[in-house]
């Protein structure tokens, strides 16, 4: 029997501004929160209260980040959140946030969307969102994780509810297939994050340091591959606010080969 999830309601039919959390806004990240000031414009225009985002480096620009990444010149040795969001806020007319340091935990969000380089990172944020609480429908309220990760050429997206069982309408219900004919599917409340999908403790997180040019920058990863993660990312969001119902929860991303893989929710 396929399996679907229903969004949680209070993502779909909030009380306020839907909380998120973006942690590294260098190459995807960069390119995600431009598409979250999209997302945002057209929710509020279609009678949601829309999002409020708070976005999370400790990092500044170089020289090697202009161009792929969403900074000009001009920017150089400024913090990488601050720029961005001063720059969405002045053209989305938003009142974001951003915190020019690592992100601590201190603060959830409804969302957390993490487009950080190392698994570390991610075990971190894991440990966090595990010992924070979804049961309230509030601001903190964690719900969900979308985690964003690449190598040079291909990456995948997967989403998660941050490690809880989030209400479903039924165990099965029966509905309109792709083709057309009733079919009965299984909801799922537990989608799993992606260090349950993938053994985290066993990759290399060995640090080559940044890259001093834009050319060395793109001798280590495609020019697209950071925006193209970012797209079919924000992609999943967008249909989870629009359609409420998924039967996906991410995707395998491989640009030498143009070719997507949806990930089935198992």
């Amino acid at each position: 029997m396929k399996k679907i999830h229903y969004v949680d309601n209070y993502i779909v039919n909030p009380y306020h501004k839907v909380t998120v959390s973006v942690i590294g806004v260098g190459g995807t990240g960069s390119q995600v929160l431009t598409s979250l000031g999209r997302i945002n414009h057209a929710l509020v225009r279609l009678g949601h209260p829309g999002l409020h985002v708070t976005a999370y480096d400790d990092d500044i620009v170089t020289d090697a980040n202009c161009g792929r990444q969403l900074f000009s010149v001009q920017e150089i040795g400024l913090n990488k959140a601050d720029t961005l969001i001063t720059k969405l806020n002045y053209f989305f007319g938003t009142d974001w946030e951003s915190v020019p340091a690592r992100y601590d935990g201190k603060h959830t969000s409804n969302i957390t969307i993490t487009c950080v380089d190392t698994a570390s990172a991610r075990l971190q944020i894991a440990t966090i969102l595990k010992d924070s609480n979804a049961t309230n429908n509030d601001m903190s309220s964690a719900k969900y994780w979308l985690d964003m990760g690449n190598l040079a050429d291909r990456g995948q997206i997967v989403l998660g509810t941050a490690f809880k069982t989030l209400c479903q309408p039924s165990n099965t219900v029966l509905m309109e297939g792709n083709d057309g004919k009733k079919k009965r599917f299984q909801c799922v409340g537990n989608l799993k994050c992606v260090n349950e999908l993938f053994n985290l403790d066993h990759i290399d997180d060995t640090d080559n340091g940044p890259s001093c040019s834009l050319a060395e920058a793109l001798s280590k990863q495609d020019l697209f591959i950071n925006s193209t993660i970012a797209n079919f990312g924000c992609a999943l969001l967008w249909r989870m606010f629009r359609i409420g119902i998924l039967d996906i929860q991410g995707a395998y991303v491989n640009l030498s080969t143009m070719r997507v893989n949806p990930m089935i929710i198992s």
